[in-house]
């Protein structure tokens, strides 16, 4: 590995490449090992999109499946203990890199189950269980940005617990996440808890906001509309390192800070591109800041690493820009308000469908092996 490589040059402008993918078989075949080594990767986040694809294609899972029929065990259960197992394993792999980087990489994501999205109390007692089950320091428990989300984000960082928040679309949403955090460290302070052991990051969908408001802008039609297609995603996100830098300067957070707390970092989610006429490494290379983590699958990580151009921070100093940018789209007459509480609806419908497969996959598994 060499810095002169556009992935470690990536690394060296303050950027850590998580990879957007896990499978069992993605880690006896010594793959993933071999994206650690040679492509920078320093994490890994884990969805029920990617569980269920994964589920669907393995083999290596036979074994546990037959264990688990065995036992009596229902799909739910069957689901909680293979997907635990996967997130284990690779924690351990991962270790390395988070002892390394004390705590600040190497971490591996896991999903509280998407039907729950609505259900605070219900989401805080899986993200418990979940963080149990696992039971590595580098793990984190994903919990999506929901109204419901902000409650248990507070509770499972008050409890001690690394949380990535997912499913953020919108600015004000993620001040909410950023506050949710923040009140969460202040109960762990109050509990006597070490606020140098909890981590979690903010994770900002970029590609599907274009995705949305280029299909507004095209049925618009005009010139001004098209111009302005494919602006948004990384405008947003740029706001969204702004929005960061402020709520980490304010008074709350240095209090915090100097009593061990870590930032709670921006995570880049979405970002391969969706619209074929875009450059494949868009959203790599636009939004490069220190302190921040981007998660690709592996196409996009691919395409950056064979032809990214990385020209160091992309993204302080944009705010000006970004900002003329969704104030041009606002003044089309796109609601940046309902294009966000759409993506957020959607989003949760979308892993939730996911989620229904992997039972399904799952059900069919455990029928078979009896």
């Amino acid at each position: 590995m060499t810095e002169s490589t556009p992935t470690a040059q990536l690394s060296a402008a303050g950027v850590s490449i998580w990879l957007d993918d896990l499978s069992r078989g993605r880690m006896d075949s010594g793959s993933l090992q071999q994206l650690i080594d040679t492509r920078n990767v320093v994490g890994v986040t884990t969805n029920p999109t990617i569980f269920a694809s994964a589920l669907s294609n393995g083999e290596s899972y036979a074994e546990q499946v037959s264990e688990l029929a065995a036992a009596g065990k229902d799909v739910t259960e069957a689901v909680f203990e293979i997907t635990t197992a996967d997130v284990a394993r690779a924690s351990d792999l991962f270790r390395p890199i988070y002892d390394a980087s004390n705590g600040f990489d190497g971490r591996v994501s896991i999903e509280v189950e998407p039907r729950l999205a609505h259900d605070a109390a219900g989401t805080i007692t899986e993200a418990k269980a979940l963080w149990a089950k696992v039971d590595k320091p580098n793990a984190m428990i994903k919990i999506p940005a929901t109204v419901e989300g902000l409650e248990a984000i507070t509770a499972a960082i008050g409890a001690g617990i690394s949380v990535n928040v997912t499913l953020i679309f919108s600015l004000q949403r993620y001040r909410e996440v950023m506050n949710a955090y923040l009140t969460g460290l202040e109960q762990a302070k109050a509990a006597g808890i070490d606020l140098s052991t909890i981590h979690s990051v903010a994770s900002f969908f970029v590609s599907r906001v274009d995705t949305e408001i280029d299909k507004r802008l095209v049925d618009i039609g005009t010139d001004e509309a098209l111009a302005l297609k494919s602006k948004a995603g990384v405008a947003n996100a740029q706001l969204a390192y702004e929005a960061f830098e402020q709520t980490f300067a304010s008074e709350r957070a240095a209090s915090l800070l100097a009593a061990g707390a870590n930032k709670q970092r921006p995570l880049w989610a979405s970002t391969g591109v969706k619209d074929p006429s875009l450059p494949d490494t868009l959203y790599v290379t636009q939004l490069v800041a220190q302190g921040v983590v981007n998660t690709m699958p592996e196409k996009t990580l691919e395409a950056t690493f064979d032809h990214g151009k990385i020209e160091g921070d992309s993204i302080t100093g944009s705010y000006d820009e970004a900002n003329q940018v969704l104030d041009a789209i606002a003044g089309l007459g796109i609601s940046y308000d309902e294009v966000t509480a759409l993506l957020e609806k959607e989003g949760v419908e979308k892993f939730i469908v996911s989620w229904n497969e992997l039972l399904d996959t799952v059900t069919a598994a455990l029928a078979a092996a009896k």
